[in-house]
């Protein structure tokens, strides 16, 4: 049976509520946020989702237990940290261990970004991680050149 760890910083339900009516189980949500996970909780046992774990747990100081996952999604949680103004890019830096950590070899990681295009997170995932599949996202054209407001990656954890 795989674990799914689901990384969202506001509302950890999107994606729980989605996979788990699609038939996975043992999935796992987490936020730092009691009241997210409370919230997020409350509409779980209102859809009687009852394959889904909610876990309060900040990301960048993680507790031993979260760990052996073969999936990780990030829907906006790495651009949260990066804009945070107090000391970006360490914080970046332990995103990554954490990550890491909680992944099994040939885990997934799959992360969609507003503020990064694929270039960037290329960079930022270079240790520990390969570039499996650049997903499909909006395109757009301005001033003659074309670009994604998006950038949509899956890496593998080698």
């Amino acid at each position: 049976m795989l674990q799914y760890l689901i990384l969202e910083l506001e509302m950890v339900f999107s994606w729980l509520n989605l996979l788990a009516k699609l038939g996975f189980s043992n999935i796992t949500g987490i936020d730092y946020s009691p009241s997210a996970i409370q919230l997020s909780g409350s509409i779980i046992e209102k859809e009687g989702l009852s394959n889904i774990k909610l876990k309060v747990e900040d990301f960048l100081n993680l507790s031993t237990k979260l760990t052996g996952f073969h999936i990780c999604i990030d829907k906006g949680t790495f651009d949260a940290i990066s804009l945070n103004p107090d000391n970006a890019l360490e914080k970046r830096k332990q995103y990554v261990k954490s990550l890491s950590r909680v992944l099994k070899v040939k885990g997934f990681f799959l992360i969609t970004s507003c503020n990064w295009t694929k270039e960037e997170l290329l960079n930022e995932f270079s240790e520990g991680f390969q570039l499996f599949e650049e997903l499909p996202t909006p395109k757009f054209s301005f001033g003659g050149r074309s670009g994604n407001s998006v950038a949509a990656l899956v890496f593998q954890k080698t």
